[in-house]
């Protein structure tokens, strides 16, 4: 994962889903959390790669510190 550079790591987490042929399908718990937050005033809007990333670790095809390595990097990617 070390070998990853910003710009692939987009493509990496789509190659890794497309491989476990995960996907993010949300539940309840997903629900509350959305409210909690917009009640809180936090707007939070995962995009389709944070989804997948869920996904994965749901799958247990990745790990929780893994996953947010592979978010930390495409966030920099993403949003510069």
């Amino acid at each position: 994962m070390d070998k990853l550079t910003a710009s692939s790591t987009a493509a990496h987490i789509q190659a890794l889903a497309r491989r476990f042929r995960v996907s993010h399908s949300e539940g309840p718990n997903d629900r509350l959390a959305h409210h909690i937050s917009r009640l809180a005033g936090d707007t939070v809007e995962l995009d389709e790669i944070e989804r997948l990333l869920i996904g994965l670790v749901r799958a247990e095809r990745t790990t929780r510190p893994e996953m947010i390595l592979l978010q930390a990097r495409y966030l920099r990617e993403s949003r510069p």
